[in-house]
Parts: C-alpha cells; sequence; structure tokens
C-alpha cells in the first residue's frame, strides 16, 4: 500500500464535481481504497474523499470512532466505502458542528450540517447500500460527499467568526460560547 499526498485547499481538485467510478471491481480502484484507508488512518482522520488525494472520483473513506458515537446513534463499526453516493436529508433540522479537514490543516469551524441524511450508494463490492445516518456519521459522511461537489467546509459556514486555529478553536469556540448561533 501506498501513502497518498493530500491536496489542500486552493488545489483545483478540490473545487470541481468529482467523476462517478464505473468499475468499483477493477483492481486499481481497489487498490485506491486500500491507499485511501492507509492514507485516512496515518493522517489521522476519520474520512478522506478521493480528490482530497488529486483522484477527481466520486468515492470515500471513513469510520465513526465509538468515543464519537452518539446516544441511540447505529453507527456502523470498522472503517467504510462508499462509492457514487447520493446523500439527501431526512427533514429540515440542523445543528453546527465543529469541523476539521485533512485539506485544510490546523483550521477548524462550527458548519450547519443536517441532523439525519439518508444515504445511498455502492460499497467496494460493487453493492448497493444505504440507510439513514445521524449524529456524527451524518456529519462526517456530508463533509465527505461535499468534497465530491467541490465544497470545502468553510464554504457551507454561515459566519466565518466561528472559524479559528486547532488550539484555539478548541479553547474559545465551544458549544457554550457560539449557544444561540443561528444554523
Amino acid at each position: 500500500m501506498t501513502l497518498l499526498k493530500i491536496a489542500r485547499m486552493g488545489h483545483p481538485v478540490l473545487l470541481r464535481k468529482a467523476d462517478p467510478v464505473e468499475n468499483v471491481m477493477d483492481p486499481a480502484v481497489q487498490g485506491f481504497i486500500d491507499d485511501m484507508i492507509e492514507t485516512m488512518h496515518d493522517a489521522g482522520g476519520v474520512g478522506l474523499a478521493a480528490p482530497q488525494v488529486h483522484v477527481s472520483k466520486r468515492i470515500f473513506v471513513y469510520y465513526v470512532p465509538e468515543a464519537r458515537q452518539e446516544e441511540g446513534e447505529d453507527a456502523p463499526s470498522g472503517v467504510r466505502v462508499l462509492i457514487n453516493p447520493v446523500l439527501t436529508p431526512v427533514g429540515d433540522e440542523q445543528v453546527l458542528r465543529m469541523e476539521g479537514c485533512l485539506s485544510i490543516p490546523g483550521l477548524r469551524g462550527w458548519v450547519p450540517r443536517y441532523m439525519q441524511v439518508k444515504y445511498e450508494g455502492l460499497d467496494r463490492e460493487g453493492k448497493p447500500v444505504s440507510g439513514v445516518a445521524r449524529g456524527f456519521h451524518a456529519n462526517v459522511i456530508q463533509h465527505e460527499a461535499d468534497h465530491l461537489d467541490g465544497v470545502l467546509y468553510p464554504m457551507r459556514m454561515t459566519d466565518l467568526g466561528l472559524m479559528g486555529f486547532d488550539a484555539e478553536a478548541s479553547r474559545f469556540l465551544t458549544p457554550e460560547t457560539i449557544a444561540g448561533q443561528d444554523v
């Protein structure tokens, strides 16, 4: 397996809509998935989209750490692969969530995200998968799906004052200090 170079904000690959994956079972695609998983783990992320590693294809890998699962959340265990995903909000309710991104190192911001989303797509074997994601699971797949559409999390933010460097954001941009912010 190979560690892949992560594209940073400003690179054009992060701003275009990614192309569909045609042949999921192609050995090159399967090897690429393995490389994406290794790269995600090495970088300390919980998700990684193909455009983030300079490949404009509609594929992302992710996992929901047990420590990040919220009460009542039915999140999948282990690393998941979602190919050619389609996400649909379930209802209109949104919540502000603190996000970071491997393509925007050192920064974090509060981003409005749907509380629940329905997802559909293919797994790494090309089998259809679908479900409803809630909590952190919903947040992760919305963030990664945005990468497939050329959207970075600051583009979703409604108040750039709620963005900061990691150390400052974790100390000063807390749920208590942003209480009352409109989503």
